[in-house]
């Protein structure tokens, strides 16, 4: 899993003056906090540029202006977002894949908050595109595939999987945003609960769910 680094914005690492490559990885993570706290129209080059101690055209050497300084902080969460995904299995018991997806976008969240309040606070859930959109796309594509199988075998219409898929992956993808910000309850509990309601519907909720694959 990755963690989340917010080294202390312009503290140089080790003696002397930073090489190319860490003055980089520097604005990157100066860049990060700013567009997480800020969001893209509030960040500005003379912020970064100011936090780490640097002249403007240091930050345009490096990114040629916000829009590459925001697109490598975008590629960077998307990827790390995508890693955790990507753990989940693709086949197995469909109530195990559910909740192995929404344990990974919580680990997500709880590593690097910064990251995916900047994915979702640009490019929220709702809007027509954006990296978080298509994302969160990929994922209900292959829990499509999964459903499918799934509703054959119980003789279900196959042709409403995708919709299912949708609502799923929007029902997880809603209740990451709100824990984003509320922390409460504990990651293992928001995780049960989430899957209680996507397993048994309304109308068969557990009062205490568990995990199955914890």
């Amino acid at each position: 899993m990755n963690a989340e680094v917010n080294p202390e914005p312009g503290r140089k690492r080790g003696k002397g003056r930073m090489s190319a490559a860490e003055r980089r990885e520097q604005l990157i993570d100066i860049g990060r906090g700013l567009f997480s706290e800020r969001g893209f129209e509030g960040a500005s080059i003379e912020e970064v540029a100011a936090r780490a101690e640097v002249s403007k055209p240091v930050v345009y050497e490096h990114f040629g202006g916000k829009e590459g300084l925001y697109a490598v902080v975008i590629d960077r969460e998307m990827r790390r977002l995508l890693d955790n995904l990507q753990q989940v299995p693709t086949s197995g018991d469909p109530r195990e894949l559910l909740e192995l997806a929404a344990y990974a976008l919580l680990d997500y969240i709880e590593e690097c908050p910064a990251g995916f309040r900047i994915l979702v606070r640009d490019s929220p859930i709702g809007s027509a595109s954006g990296s978080f959109r298509s994302i969160m796309g990929d994922v209900a594509t292959r829990v499509e595939h999964i459903l499918v199988a799934e509703f054959e075998a119980r003789g279900f219409e196959p042709e409403t999987a995708p919709m299912y898929a949708q609502m799923l992956v929007g029902m997880v993808g809603a209740t990451g945003q709100w824990w984003l910000d509320a922390r409460q309850p504990a990651k293992d509990v928001v995780a049960a609960h989430l899957v209680n309601l996507a397993w048994r519907g309304l109308a068969g909720l557990e009062k205490s769910p568990t995990l199955i694959t914890r």
